[in-house]
């Protein structure tokens, strides 16, 4: 992910071969919306975080594009995913909703392990978050730690094979078709085993 991405998302909604922007997401906003939801001062939420209260002032005031180490960083100490930190906050039920991703539309977000297409971006007050990855990762030593979110996930396997690593189960190795469905707030971390990297989707409850 880069700088720039971190600042300021423009997500673009595609209509019969149209393109539309739609308006973008103020990460510094978002954040601030995230740690006041949590009742949580700034030195507070910085120290859940791991960062200097100085770089998060900075961050919710948009004054510095955060790399993405700073945004696992943030997304581990508000305990949710890196992609929630993107979703827009809820806002009032719309009935009878629809979105459309065509295939390679979603917005992506690169990172040394994993390559993230939001999908369904459109849509408001959300109940699931879906994305579809790319597994970059070979190793549990590339990532930070484990992965710990709010909410349930799903996984599917699309293609190649990877392997599950949690908390508290035994690594399971699953190939296309497979999927499991597990407590996002247990440590949970996927590489690819394939030589080429594995391609899955996730689903991540938002509630």
């Amino acid at each position: 992910m880069n700088n720039s991405d971190a600042k300021s998302l423009i997500h673009i909604a595609r209509n019969n071969g149209t393109e539309t922007e739609v308006e973008p997401l103020d990460l510094g906003m978002r954040v601030r919306e995230l740690r006041k939801a949590r009742n949580w001062t700034l030195e507070q939420a910085a120290t859940q975080a791991g960062l200097a209260r100085s770089t998060l002032s900075k961050i919710e005031n948009g004054q510095m594009s955060p790399t993405y180490d700073a945004l696992k960083k943030l997304a581990v100490g508000l305990q949710i995913s890196v992609p929630q930190l993107f979703t827009p906050p809820q806002r009032d039920q719309v009935i009878g909703r629809m979105s459309v991703t065509k295939s390679g539309a979603g917005t992506a977000h690169a990172t040394a392990t994993y390559e993230h297409e939001l999908l369904a971006e459109t849509l408001t007050k959300k109940q699931m978050l879906p994305y579809r990855a790319r597994v970059r990762a070979r190793s549990m030593d590339e990532f930070d730690g484990w992965v710990r979110h709010d909410g349930e996930e799903f996984l599917y396997v699309l293609t190649g094979v990877v392997r599950l690593f949690t908390e508290f189960y035994e690594p399971v190795e699953m190939r296309r078709g497979d999927s499991a469905y597990y407590d996002g707030s247990m440590g949970h971390n996927v590489i690819s085993v394939s030589d080429e990297d594995a391609t899955i989707l996730w689903v991540t409850s938002l509630t």
